[in-house]
């Protein structure tokens, strides 16, 4: 009977204690799971002389996944036009920066948002204080506008059982998104609303499977996508070892640098007429060079050698040492090397010292050191000062800060039966466009964009296999600037313009 008495009591114990163990998990899982933070206020702010009242929701959702488990506490800040009662006429557009691993920052206060950071563009920025106005580029005037943070950015993060990995992926990464503009559209009421998806660089490769992914899988059909600085085929960066193709789509974006920089002889006043020259040159005989190889004779290496350095301001010697390919931060250093001076790979107009001048390639990226502590020192302030977000909660403007960060450059449309391969979002946006013969494409690109150039992103959109008759669904416009071309005011003038113009178009 004791014995039975001391059993009894020890199950009893161990009930208790897993009663209380289950009590602190289940408080733990309560407490891992924040809840949904919306800060709002309200503004107006004077676009061309008008004047536009709207509300700023700045914080996160809860992301949840198919089984309406929490998954994410996912940051964004919305701006939407206030006195609008016909939401099913009033277009929301969904804008998010690339990286892989940047936040929306850039977007949002240079190009979209209601408020913009001044900078000495094209030229080295002095410390703070920083200038901050408002945009007369915006496209609030036309659009809502929501700014999305992925995973790992902004103030976003993986909640409940779910991983901040589990987000960090092409495919991840593209449900992720797709998962929060539905939800976004839902808790908003926004079903009827004109639709449409900006991305810039990576976010470009992230927009075309974001659109198929929403059409496909959650039924929601885009008005039009918005590409600022495309890059959708990632093998047309990436200089692999054996494929001549990154070295043939970067020479017009080396010759117009060149001729930026007045390293071209009898240099011509046009731009478009000597960036089409260079296009002719890389797709004619340069091609047809390189794919000689080991056939080329010395006498064809030596022409094509000689026509290289003349279109992109590179000596000879140069040309000839490099076995007539230049990589890109070979070229950026190279260019300006007797200058003591590199160019920039986001913006090749942006000069700053050459640290060693003995080294093959750039070290750093001066447009990228000019422009980021304007932009996240002034940014910071507005959003937790105007915006008025929690000063607890820390915003990440990359996510290279955040522990762990790695991205899996599997893309499951790209499968073979052998890897690795390089991803290409193409095939997404080529399905979409197939299947929504209405949807319309701006690809907006930067003559000096090193990093993802113009003629390789002409050379992905008209590849893709489209039908002649959505062919012309895509429509390709080039500013004088680099790969955030909105920083310069001519260039950000003509970014709205041709947005706007390009979201009527969409809406006939």
């Amino acid at each position: 009977m004791k014995k039975f008495i001391s059993i009894s009591i020890l199950c009893l114990s161990l009930l208790c204690v897993n009663n209380v163990l289950f009590a602190q998990i289940s408080i733990k899982d309560t407490i891992s799971i924040p809840k949904e933070l919306k800060s709002i206020t309200h503004h107006k702010v004077i676009i061309g002389g008008k004047t536009i009242q709207y509300t700023a929701t700045a914080g996160a959702l809860i992301l949840r996944n198919t089984q309406d488990e929490p998954i994410a506490f996912f940051g964004y800040t919305a701006y939407t036009k206030d006195e609008e009662s016909e939401l099913d006429k009033r277009p929301i557009t969904f804008a998010y920066n690339g990286g892989p691993g940047s936040s929306s920052m850039w977007l949002h206060m240079g190009a979209l948002g209601p408020k913009r950071v001044v900078v000495n563009d094209p030229f080295n920025n002095k410390p703070a204080p920083y200038k901050v106005e408002d945009n007369q580029f915006s496209i609030l005037e036309k659009s809502d506008v929501v700014f999305i943070d992925p995973i790992g950015t902004g103030i976003s993060k993986a909640v409940g059982k779910a991983n901040n990995k589990d987000f960090w992926g092409v495919d991840e990464d593209i449900k992720s998104v797709s998962g929060f503009i539905k939800q976004y559209i839902n808790e908003n009421n926004r079903w009827s609303s004109p639709k449409f998806i900006l991305g810039e660089s990576y976010g470009t490769m992230r927009s075309a499977g974001v659109a198929n992914y929403l059409q496909e899988e959650l039924g929601i059909a885009l008005n039009g996508i918005i590409l600022v600085s495309t890059v959708l085929d990632i093998r047309t960066l990436t200089f692999q070892q054996g494929d001549d193709l990154s070295y043939i789509l970067h020479l017009p974006a080396y010759a117009v640098s060149a001729w930026y920089h007045d390293k071209i002889v009898d240099k011509p006043k046009d731009i478009a007429q000597f960036a089409e020259k260079a296009r002719s040159f890389a797709s004619g005989e340069y091609a047809s060079a390189l794919m000689k190889g080991s056939d080329l004779t010395d006498e064809e290496f030596d022409k094509i050698a000689t026509q290289y350095a003349a279109l992109t301001g590179l000596s000879i010697e140069y040309v000839r040492r490099a076995n007539l390919r230049v990589k890109e931060p070979q070229f950026s250093q190279e260019l300006l090397r007797t200058e003591r001076m590199s160019v920039g790979r986001l913006d090749a107009r942006y000069k700053g010292i050459n640290e060693n001048l003995l080294s093959e390639g750039t070290s750093y990226d001066p447009q990228s050191s000019s422009i980021s502590p304007p932009y996240i020192s002034a940014f910071l302030d507005y959003y937790y000062n105007e915006l008025k977000v929690n000063k607890m909660l820390t915003y990440k403007t990359s996510a290279y800060s955040t522990p762990g960060f790695t991205w899996d450059w599997k893309h499951k449309k790209n499968h073979v039966n052998w890897d690795p391969v390089t991803p290409n979002t193409a095939v997404d946006l080529a399905e979409v466009m197939s299947r929504n013969p209405y949807l319309k494409v701006l690809a907006i690109n930067g003559y000096y964009d090193l990093a993802t150039p113009f003629y390789a992103a002409e050379y992905t959109l008209k590849h893709m296999g489209l039908d002649k008759r959505i062919q012309s669904n895509i429509i390709l416009k080039y500013y004088e600037s680099g790969h955030m071309m909105y920083i310069d005011p001519a260039s950000g003038k003509q970014f709205k313009d041709d947005i706007i113009e390009f979201i009527n178009l969409a809406l006939k």
